[in-house]
């Protein structure tokens, strides 16, 4: 049975926000194909009627969820493009608030010795990926809300950047307190920013190194603790600088190489079950081009026993959107998470060929340069696409523009569905043009 949507961030942060994920920093993700091709002749989807019209074939967003970028309201024409469309992505909320718990547990858990210069202010500065991004403002209102430094902007909590707060009077932050052990700390944002390039890409690594010199240069010893909205950005300042200084950071997304790190003092991540995700991306077309129900594989078993637990898992009809659960990775569960690109083992059982025949899948990355996408979630698909004998042609994008994707979607009708990753959530109707043609 499919399952309804229980969000967990509190009200004040009730802005709908479940949406895309992503981190832009430097990798050697591919940027055309990777290891899968079109198909062996240039068809169209197949039914006893004849063939599909392009505009009909299964269409499931990804990572990146159809919505306004100001107020984060979903753009239900694009969710609901035809009856055979869905959104993949993760529970944006909850893994927000996850992030915030886990660094606020941190910080008591290590009290006596976090104030860096014993000022009893502790610190923080900021990297925001993106001032429009669903995920980029959930996951800042996630730290604010859990450090008390959360103040409310039009009923709900301001995700703006501050620039810079070193006397603690910036209007879109408050300073928070903490009591342990009978004493009272203020808890102070120092710093923050967006993270985007002279080229106008977001999330940006290399700028998120920069900023953490000029911060660090402005405040010393005054940063106890550094928090990124991404791994990319947040392994960019560790390498910088946190790890040097012994600074624990804290990102998002469990990429491999801030796994590895966190042995290395990098505070902690989150994984948003990139497992879960990948395989929920290809299933959905699976089970659309196969014409069964649409929970086959995901909340009921298939035919060789593939099955998702409710526990990574929630479905949301009126969105038509499966969310995937988000899980803290820190020194004491790290281990479990090293390899990223593993294939989630209930989910792991090859389709019989006959049963379920090879179709054909376009499916872009909106930039090739994303970390997250491009080595986590990029060969999590490659992994999938062969057990559920989808032959999948993989596009990277330039992560700017919508056009640098789709004038590689030149002829839809070779496919028989299509994976979509908008480099801007606002963007949808640049794709179902395209396919209404």
């Amino acid at each position: 049975m499919k399952k309804a949507l229980a969000l967990s961030m509190a009200a004040a942060m009730a802005l709908s926000l479940a949406a895309c994920g992503g981190s832009t920093s430097s990798s050697t993700a591919s940027t055309d194909s990777a290891a899968a091709g079109t198909s062996e002749a240039a068809s169209e989807a197949s039914t006893e009627g004849g063939t599909v019209a392009n505009k009909d074939k299964p269409l499931v967003w990804f990572n990146r969820q159809p919505s306004n970028s100001s107020t984060g309201e979903l753009d239900m024409a694009a969710l609901s493009f035809n009856d055979n469309t869905y959104y993949v992505g993760f529970d944006a909320n909850q893994g927000a608030e996850l992030q915030g718990t886990m660094v606020l547990d941190y910080i008591k858990a290590h009290i006596d010795t976090i104030d860096r210069n014993g000022d009893g202010v502790i610190g923080y500065v900021l990297a925001i990926g993106d001032i429009g991004h669903n995920d980029s403002i959930a996951r800042t209102r996630g730290v604010r809300a859990a450090l008390g430094t959360a103040v409310d902007a039009n009923g709900a909590i301001n995700s703006d950047p501050v620039g810079t707060n070193a006397d603690g009077t910036a209007t879109a932050v408050q300073d928070g307190t903490l009591e342990v052990n009978g004493k009272t700390y203020t808890i102070r944002e120092l710093a923050s920013q967006e993270m985007k390039n002279s080229a106008g890409a977001t999330w940006d690594a290399a700028t998120a190194g920069n900023a953490i010199g000029t911060w660090a240069s402005s405040f010393g010893d005054q940063i106890d603790v550094v928090v990124s909205n991404n791994d990319g950005m947040g392994m960019s300042m560790f390498n910088a600088w946190s790890k040097e200084n012994q600074v624990p950071t804290f990102g998002y997304d469990a990429n491999a190489d801030a796994v590895a790190a966190i042995a290395e003092g990098y505070g902690g991540t989150i994984s948003q079950h990139a497992d879960v995700q990948a395989y929920l991306t290809l299933r959905v077309i699976r089970n659309a081009l196969d014409g069964v129900d649409i929970d086959t594989g995901i909340g009921t078993p298939d035919d060789v026993g593939n099955v998702l637990s409710d526990d990574v898992y929630v479905y949301n009809a009126d969105e038509r959107s499966y969310y995937a659960l988000n899980v803290a990775v820190t020194a004491d569960n790290y281990q479990d998470f090293t390899d990223s690109t593993k294939v989630y083992a209930p989910v792991s059982t090859q389709l019989d060929a006959t049963a379920h025949p090879t179709k054909s899948v376009w499916l872009n990355i909106y930039n090739a340069a994303d970390n997250f996408l491009s080595a986590t979630y990029q060969p999590l698909l490659q992994n999938y696409d062969d057990l559920l004998n989808l032959k999948v042609e993989y596009i990277g994008g330039d992560g700017q523009t919508e056009a640098n994707i789709t004038n590689r979607l030149s002829n839809p009708s070779q496919y028989d569905a299509f994976a979509i990753n908008m480099v801007k959530t606002d963007n949808a109707a640049s794709y179902t043009a395209l396919l209404s043609q």
